[in-house]
């Protein structure tokens, strides 16, 4: 449990193993650079990021070129942008 919100050790997990983010603190999951840490090994990773990551361009996209199906995790306006679109498909 107290592994969960060490920044250092979940930053850590999520660069081997980016499904290491659903087992992250609250906390965590709402931080920018493991987000995306976790979405570049893992782009369905983008399922347990906050609304507000969900809808930052650059997660996003890095998700969706990852793996195209964390397309629907982006938030409604990232799901109807053009490049985003194109990068998950």
């Amino acid at each position: 449990q107290e592994f969960r919100n060490d920044r250092q050790i979940v930053l850590a997990a999520v660069t081997q193993y980016g499904r290491a983010l659903e087992y992250a603190s609250v906390e965590l999951k709402n931080d920018r650079d493991i987000v995306l840490a976790a979405v570049t090994r893992y782009g369905y990773g983008l399922e347990y990021a906050n609304e507000e990551l969900q809808d930052d361009y650059e997660i996003v996209l890095t998700a969706v070129t990852e793996d195209g199906s964390a397309l629907k995790y982006a938030s409604s306006e990232l799901k109807n942008d053009y490049e985003i679109v194109l990068a998950a498909v």
